[in-house]
């Protein structure tokens, strides 16, 4: 991925890890366009980045994400790479007698189907371009789960695995496919995740991320710092061990 000159869009990009992404990449020369469900975010953003586009969008919305990228395109017809990263992570109890399917269905919506509706609606234009990025954003725990976010660890595991496939279909296109996959990061994503002296500080990630991609240093199409390495690596290097120190010994 070359970041200057390119045009980028980011999901989620009011807030976290989208919007310091977003910064980032703007800083370095590229157009940026930052989406989410919030408005108030999204201007945030754009105010403090002079030059940065914002727009809205539900990612939940089907309907919603083909009518955004056929105008996004119009509006931006050098668009090149897309950033998926809006997503939500939720703790839910599955111990009782009765759940409550609300939480895994927007769970889904946002972090599965979100992503590849998304990019199924901008896949024809981004194959026109001369070089072009579908980035999807997994997690840690798309390699071994949280068991206190079931739905989200899922939805991680899914679409690490979506992506490989993506990137095995698009290989004689001019579409690079990668996959951000964080630890836990000092962001809003989920309470406690910004005071947690366990996350990752959020300006550390983004300049690691940020020289990996300079650097192409992204085997196997997967950008990982260092902090995310004992997940992705828990199956073959011991997951038993892994899986305690996350969820406890069971």
């Amino acid at each position: 991925m070359n970041i200057p000159g390119s045009t980028i869009l980011i999901t989620g990009g009011g807030s976290g890890i989208g919007r310091a992404l977003a910064e980032a990449m703007h800083a370095r020369g590229a157009k940026v366009v930052v989406t989410g469900r919030r408005e108030g975010p999204l201007k945030d953003v754009a105010s403090a980045n002079p030059g940065m586009v914002w727009a809205t969008l539900d990612m939940t919305d089907a309907a919603a994400i083909a009518a955004f990228a056929a105008q996004i395109v119009k509006d931006h017809p050098t668009l090149n790479a897309v950033i998926n990263n809006a997503g939500v992570m939720v703790a839910e109890d599955l111990s009782g007698d009765a759940w409550d399917y609300e939480t895994a269905e927007a769970t889904i919506a946002t972090n599965l189907l979100g992503p590849i509706r998304l990019t199924g609606a901008l896949i024809g234009h981004l194959k026109q371009q001369a070089a072009a990025t579908v980035m999807t954003v997994s997690s840690g725990l798309a390699f071994i789960p949280l068991t206190a976010t079931p739905t989200y660890s899922a939805t991680k595991a899914a679409i690490h695995s979506w992506s490989q496939s993506l990137r095995t279909q698009l290989k004689d296109t001019s579409i690079e496919v990668l996959e951000l996959a964080p630890p836990a990061v000092a962001t809003d994503l989920m309470p406690g995740h910004a005071e947690n002296p366990n996350s990752m500080p959020l300006d550390a990630y983004i300049a690691e991320v940020i020289g990996l991609i300079e650097r192409g240093d992204t085997p196997r199409g997967e950008i990982l710092v260092e902090r995310v390495k004992p997940l992705r690596w828990a199956e073959r290097d011991g997951y038993e061990a892994v899986y305690e120190r996350l969820n406890g010994a069971h």
